[in-house]
């Protein structure tokens, strides 16, 4: 049996995850367009044309990084031009000064935000390259786009202060992964909890439950046709009484064991309560849920269930139905019953319905 469920609704976190942080992007975007343009204005007034020019350039890459985003819905391409785009603009504060050399202090802005996008060492790898053209700019002020040149004093206190920072960043990051990592396993842990049996690792009632709505579905929608085989260990009673709980138990798990060995990966089994067994089998005939449900019973007689190096006397019996034989979910499981009920009746060990060989492969043709 496939866990799709766990995978589905971990799927399903990180989707809503990444919403959010495509939604602070968008924000970030937004008042970073808006700071270019009031810090652009101020530069302009001040008489700094060209720097002001250029902060109001670099908000042409955020508006149309937004534009794209809001239009393809690409949320890799929105972080990597956010980055690109806000990495370009460090650059030339650095490179240029800004007003009053003061351009580098907005680099204190870079590790967090490169932490939160990318991952820890995706991260550090862009923060080193960042530090090394500060680094470059700072011991060759003669090379070429380098306009300002910075006290020894400042570039000591900006690479200590902005280490300490970045580390700090790295820190809480790994803390924040580490026990975001952890709360999704324990939910991981208790959601595959409340849908599986303890006993057996099967599915539970409630899970096979869930998943029987969900095929019935996909049968009104697709017309895909499903059956079932509900499944019921003999005289268990008798087992549990002269052997004991435990030996009864054994009995269940290896059942369980087998089971999964026989069925398909689409198909699901659960355990329906107590000695109980149903098997959901998607896209399967009549004819071909009996087939699966004799051989299953054929290797639990050639089985050895042991305990205690006593060999328990396991057999099964079952009652198979098809949804074309039902109008619904609940008519399907009534319908089942009954042939587990004329299994029984019959003498345990065997599979009802009983089908004639010459008939079709169209799930009319059991006998009554």
């Amino acid at each position: 049996m496939r866990d799709l469920s766990t995978s589905s609704s971990h799927r399903g976190v990180e989707e809503i995850e990444d919403i959010r942080i495509s939604r602070i992007l968008t924000w970030l975007s937004l008042m970073a367009i808006l700071f270019l343009g009031g810090i652009g204005t101020k530069a302009w007034l001040f008489g700094h044309t060209g720097h002001a020019l250029t902060l109001w350039a670099f908000s042409i890459p955020l508006a149309f990084n937004m534009f794209w985003f809001a239009r393809t819905g690409n949320r890799t391409v929105q972080k990597s031009g956010l980055i690109a785009t806000v990495g370009a603009l460090f650059a030339y504060l650095i490179a240029s000064g800004g007003e009053n050399n003061t351009g580098p202090l907005w680099f204190y802005v870079f590790p967090p935000l490169l932490f939160y996008l990318t991952s820890l060492r995706t991260g550090t790898a862009i923060l080193l390259f960042c530090y090394l053209i500060a680094a470059m700019v700072f011991l060759f002020p003669d090379l070429p786009l380098v306009n300002t040149d910075y006290t020894l004093d400042f570039k000591i206190r900006f690479f200590a202060t902005l280490t300490f920072e970045s580390i700090l960043c790295f820190v809480l990051e790994a803390s924040r992964l580490k026990a975001r990592n952890e709360l999704m396993a324990l939910a991981r842990a208790h959601e595959h909890a409340a849908r599986t049996d303890e006993l057996t690792g099967l599915a539970n009632r409630r899970e096979m439950q869930h998943r029987l709505d969900a095929e019935f579905s996909r049968y009104q929608r697709s017309g895909h046709h499903f059956s079932i085989a509900l499944i019921d260990l003999d005289l268990f009673k008798g087992i549990n009484d002269q052997y004991g709980h435990h030996a009864g138990d054994e009995a269940l798990r290896t059942f369980s064991a087998l089971t999964r060995q026989i069925i398909r990966q689409s198909d699901i089994a659960a355990r329906w309560g107590g000695e109980e067994f149903l098997l959901l089998l998607p896209d399967t005939s009549l004819i071909q849920a009996l087939a699966l449900a004799e051989r299953l019973r054929a290797e639990v007689v050639s089985t050895e269930f042991m305990f205690r190096e006593q060999r328990l006397p396991v057999t099964i019996s079952a009652g198979v139905c098809s949804i074309a034989k039902a109008g619904s979910v609940d008519e399907l499981l009534k319908q089942a019953d009954i042939h587990l009920y004329s299994a029984k009746e019959a003498g345990r060990n065997q599979i009802a319905p009983r089908v004639r060989p010459h008939q079709g492969d169209n799930g009319s043709g059991p006998t009554p």
